[in-house]
């Protein structure tokens, strides 16, 4: 074994504990439904795992449903069910239909129906139906996405342009009942910004809306100004909500298979939030302070960190944080640093994330390549595939943020 396969073996495994089947299992099995029907909407990253294990469950109790996830993500059809992909993370046309399709099944629902709302990271673009044009939605997103904003202040806009989000989409199901089973993607689990919060009550204010509007200069048309300014629904009583799954449990999942292949772990949090790069530089001197350990140890920090745009090139912000390290840990033995998406993609790539070793500093100076130009031109995707750094998982069928793992094999 070598630390390099440890490291494989850390990733397969934290990816596997947090599969949402089970959990999903775990919210519907044994559970009483009202006497109407059963209807089924999945949105995010990891629809199609949690509907297909949904569908499993309910049985013949489900009448309909309308699944909307990413491309790519779908792995075919669930009983009973309407599957739709569309664009992430600006929406398209085809994420519009998918909601449309979701809110056509609801629209008309009775008291005693019951709507099982699966949520999970990524449903703010692909759970869309805009209140303003698409094009000057895609526009807005692409300014606070190339400004660095995070998911609290993309949420806390993209949420009064939209016809669901903000608790809006619960509203449009009464007054049938909903049941939200939630994969959280967003740290400390706030329920009202996960996928921008369709069937919870919104805790932001027009105050804060604005004042994201104005931190990023975002290109507001005087409608989509107006939007910022209404009020969102802040209570709703048609809605009982089951959180599953967390960055914490990433974590937790990955520290135990380092410690069954005779690492020391610790998580050093699971609310990471910062630049990417300097998250990267900061577990290389991490990295490089415990060089000498005479035992093997590894570091974890989970969560999701930015990348500020500066140039035009490809990447993700997991592999900016990987390639950033390259610099602390060159020359260093038996020591892998990696970051990884839950979901196995890492930005507008095929890949999940990247993994940089003591000698991958070298072999970038070998390929022409500066750490600090890549940075610059934000092009870490084909540095890291130029030194065979990049993590491939293909989708994962789940999505709790990220995790960085240190390993120094001794």
């Amino acid at each position: 074994m070598s630390v390099h396969s440890d490291a494989q073996t850390v990733i397969r495994a934290a990816l596997a504990a947090c599969r949402p089947d089970a959990a999903v299992h775990r919210a519907l099995e044994g559970r009483d439904f009202p006497a109407g029907g059963v209807y089924l909407v999945s949105i995010g990253k990891a629809a199609w795992q949690m509907a297909a294990c949904a569908a499993e469950v309910l049985g013949p109790k489900l009448r309909a449903g309308v699944v909307v996830t990413k491309y790519g993500h779908s792995m075919g059809p669930i009983p009973r069910c309407a599957v739709w992909e569309g664009g992430h993370p600006v929406p398209d046309t085809n994420s519009f239909r998918g909601t449309q399709a979701a809110m056509d099944l609801v629209r008309d629902l009775g008291p005693e129906d019951q709507v099982v709302f699966l949520v999970s990271g990524g449903g703010s673009a692909l759970f869309e139906s805009p209140l303003v044009p698409e094009a000057e939605l895609a526009e807005i997103t692409r300014a606070l996405l190339a400004g660095g904003a995070d998911i609290v202040e993309m949420n806390t806009v993209r949420k009064r342009l939209s016809a669901v989000k903000g608790g809006r989409f619960a509203q449009l199901c009464a007054p049938a009942k909903v049941f939200a089973v939630v994969l959280s993607d967003i740290l400390g689990d706030p329920l009202d910004m996960i996928a921008s919060g369709p069937a919870c009550p919104d805790s932001s204010t027009c105050a804060q809306a604005l004042a994201v509007a104005e931190k990023y200069r975002l290109p507001l048309s005087p409608h989509a100004a107006e939007l910022l300014a209404q009020e969102t629904p802040k209570s709703l009583s048609n809605v009982e909500t089951a959180i599953t799954g967390s960055v914490r449990e990433l974590c937790a999942a990955a520290a135990k298979v380092c410690r069954e292949l005779g690492y020391e772990p610790l998580v050093l949090t699971d609310r990471l939030c910062c630049e990417a790069r300097e998250a990267g530089s900061f577990l290389a001197s991490i990295a490089r302070s415990h060089d000498g350990a005479e035992r093997s140890l590894a570091f974890l920090a989970g969560g999701e960190t930015v990348v500020h745009l500066t140039g035009d090139g490809l990447g993700g912000r997991n592999q900016e944080l990987a390639l950033a390290a390259a610099p602390g840990i060159a020359g260093m033995a038996d020591t892998v640093l990696f970051s990884l998406g839950s979901d196995g993609t890492d930005g507008p790539t095929d890949a999940a994330g990247g993994l940089v070793d003591g000698g991958t500093l070298d072999r970038l100076t070998a390929a022409g390549l500066t750490v600090h130009d890549v940075l610059r031109r934000n092009d870490a995707y084909h540095a890291l595939e130029a030194v065979g750094g990049l993590l491939r998982t293909g989708p994962t069928g789940t999505n709790v943020n990220d995790v960085a793992v240190v390993l120094l094999r001794r």
